[in-house]
């Protein structure tokens, strides 16, 4: 072999693990949108960067997150989805009402979604086994879960003959809420009245709203504004003396009196699987949506003590929690 050519091979052969280290060292990045405040985000995030780990995928390893908070703010969602469309994101999450922003904004895109809705329904994907398109993701259907807390909102206090209910009215799925609260509260013979709430300072005036119309209990919509706010909602239940129930266990940890619903965390921790198959080439209409349809009752004896309040004990021999 002539010196040259050698030289030329010995070259070439240098240069490939160098561009091979560079490749396999480049980071995809994950856009993560949420509507929500990081402050309330903890065990869900923890949620997800696990699922992404049993994916193979360690963050600030071998992939990297780009984060976007509406912080309770819809308005702001359009622009914040724009920008991770133009740093070119490998894949977005979203939460609803995120992912309504994620889906207009790209095509191409992966999206891994959570929501409380029928995402078929709600017309994010055309199926639930093979969604198609550039969407998959985790539903908890709590807004059809709204009705059952009816329920169970009256088998708490059985003589109570007005139930409020707390809606972001900024949501898209308020009206659907509304028309399934009302066909329970008419099944149990109780009156309902709703109460909104867009931001933060309108929290209060809707729960004075409620005590002034002497509402027996509260139900609490499903929307990331009240998520968002747990501790300030428990405050106001204690001051106007509010029996209260919500969708989700962390309301109850830190001093709500009932929660029904899945596990959020668990549905991170799935959005975290995907989002790893995706990065290893699935692609996101092929994976079909994951309904997690366990669901769990808590109950704050605590709480119920300091409102003054006897849970029956059918409640509690129901409950898969009791907070003592």
């Amino acid at each position: 072999m002539r010196r040259r050519q050698f030289l030329s091979l010995l070259g070439g052969g240098a240069a490939w693990p160098l561009a091979a280290r560079a490749q396999q060292s480049a980071q995809p990045a994950i856009g993560f949108l949420s509507s929500e405040h990081p402050s309330v985000m903890g065990a869900r995030l923890n949620a997800y960067r696990k699922g992404l780990a049993e994916a193979g995928y360690t963050e600030g390893g071998n992939v990297k997150i780009e984060y976007r908070w509406a912080e309770g703010r819809y308005d702001r969602l359009a622009a914040l989805v724009a920008d991770l469309v133009r740093q070119k994101v490998a894949l977005i999450v979203a939460n609803a009402p995120a992912v309504a922003h994620a889906k207009a904004a790209t095509s191409t895109i992966p999206v891994v979604f959570f929501t409380g809705l029928d995402p078929v329904k709600a017309g994010l994907v055309t199926s639930l086994n093979r969604p198609g398109g550039n969407l998959t993701g985790v539903s908890l259907l709590n807004t059809e879960l709204m009705p059952k807390r009816v329920e169970l909102l009256r088998e708490l206090l059985p003589t109570a003959k007005l139930a409020g209910v707390l809606l972001n009215p900024s949501n898209p799925n308020a009206e659907e809420v509304k028309r399934g609260v009302a066909t329970a509260a008419r099944a149990l013979d109780i009156q309902v009245r709703f109460f909104e709430a867009r931001l933060e300072r309108d929290l209060e005036g809707a729960f004075l709203a409620a005590a002034q119309a002497r509402a027996d209990g509260l139900i609490i919509g499903p929307d990331p504004l009240f998520s968002n706010y747990g501790a300030r909602l428990t405050e106001l239940i204690l001051r106007h003396n509010l029996p209260t129930i919500y969708q989700f266990r962390e309301f109850a940890a830190a001093g709500g009196l009932m929660s029904y619903s899945g596990s959020i965390v668990e549905a991170y921790r799935q959005i975290g699987v995907y989002s790893g198959r995706i990065l290893k080439g699935d692609k996101a209409g092929d994976l079909p949506i994951q309904q997690l349809t366990k669901v769990e009752l808590i109950v704050n004896l605590k709480t119920a003590r300091s409102l003054g309040l006897t849970v029956p004990q059918s409640l509690l021999a129901r409950a898969d929690e009791v907070i003592e």
